[in-house]
């Protein structure tokens, strides 16, 4: 409320400003690695301005993961180019690098090599970004980290985000922290930051009138919603430690339930938790639960559907192991937020167990 009260005190109610300034300069001392950070109205504009800075273009193909959200995939779509669709791996439930460099070749050997890749760090649990980096460095396509649900997260004690060539966060309302609606895009240096501002707010070109030389987007984040981020960036390492307790409380309460499993986090793997999720041993023992809970009145929701099975996006490649349809079909993201009990996961935990 502070930061809030101080935009409307100082009359920056606009889409610039301290608190914007402030935000920006606080995410990119958080994530470090001298990376620039713009934000921005969602995480699904970030995305669209990587895109766009990695010259992605009508008729261009991108690497995009299976299991993930529609909004890492529309984007691709926005410009005009086109998505294929590579599954996961079960260790961490992200991008196979296996398969990414089988449709890597593939495309090559059809005279289309990929303009970008997009990898998800899957609810907060980080890919396996040194495979993917590898491959991305060697064959010298822009990999963009889609790190909506991992901010905090981190692989080998370097932030998510930071790895690819553009790093997407979003401070939206059901994120670890929020803005309410918003935003960031991680950019190597400052250079292509003031690029991305620049489509962001309009593309509007240095000139005593308006011009414009190129397509621009309205984009950018509110001074306002800024202060909420500040704010928010003050309790984000306590969040995220109040979704890791709720895991590891989840973990132990359901360790002796064989139909039950969490997934782990691998060596040199550090998951902010934004979910805890279960896999059953069937479609009707998920069901069950997760009926069982509704009937209490307790949210709890199947794994993403992957892109690949998207009315919308059928008709687009993937090279498929799987591992994304057995997740969606058997998964089941429990209840995760950051301010419940420990008697509210016990009374969660307690309906479970009765299901099985």
């Amino acid at each position: 409320m502070k930061y809030i009260q101080e935009a409307f005190d100082t009359n920056w109610i606009a889409p610039l400003g301290p608190n914007i300034n402030e935000f920006e300069n606080t995410l990119q001392n958080y994530i470090g690695e001298d990376k620039h950070v713009a934000a921005l109205n969602s995480g699904t504009a970030a995305l669209h301005l990587a895109l766009i800075l990695a010259n992605v273009q009508t008729g261009d193909q991108v690497i995009c993961q299976s299991m993930t959200f529609s909004a890492s995939a529309n984007p691709i779509v926005y410009q005009g180019a086109s998505p294929v669709f590579v599954d996961s791996e079960k260790d961490t439930w992200n991008m196979c690098p296996i398969l990414l460099e089988k449709a890597i070749k593939d495309s090559i050997l059809k005279g289309k090599k990929p303009k970008a890749i997009i990898v998800v760090h899957l609810y907060g649990m980080p890919a396996k970004i040194d495979e993917i980096q590898y491959l991305a460095n060697t064959y010298e396509i822009a990999l963009i980290e889609d790190t909506a649900e991992a901010l905090g997260a981190s692989y080998k004690g370097h932030k998510c985000g930071t790895f690819g060539d553009f790093g997407i966060l979003s401070f939206n309302g059901n994120k670890i922290i929020t803005t309410s609606g918003g935003g960031a895009l991680i950019c190597k240096d400052k250079l292509i930051k003031e690029k991305a501002i620049f489509l962001a707010t309009q593309a509007r070109d240095k000139a005593l009138h308006y011009q414009h030389s190129h397509i621009g987007y309205n984009y950018r984040m509110s001074n306002i919603l800024a202060g909420i981020g500040r704010g928010q960036l003050e309790v984000l390492d306590g969040r995220i430690e109040a979704r890791r307790t709720n895991f590891e409380l989840y973990k132990t309460a359901l360790s002796e339930v064989s139909e039950l499993q969490v997934l782990e986090e691998p060596r040199g793997f550090y998951s902010s938790r934004w979910l805890t999720c279960i896999i059953t041993t069937s479609l009707d023992l998920r069901e069950k639960i997760r009926l069982a809970l509704e009937n209490e009145n307790i949210e709890s929701r199947p794994l993403w559907k992957p892109m690949h099975q998207q009315p919308i996006f059928k008709k687009y490649p993937a090279y498929l192991n799987g591992t994304s349809d057995e997740l969606f079909e058997k998964g089941l993201c429990l209840p995760s937020g950051s301010n419940l009990s420990k008697r509210d996961l016990q009374w969660i935990v307690s309906i479970i167990k009765k299901q099985v």
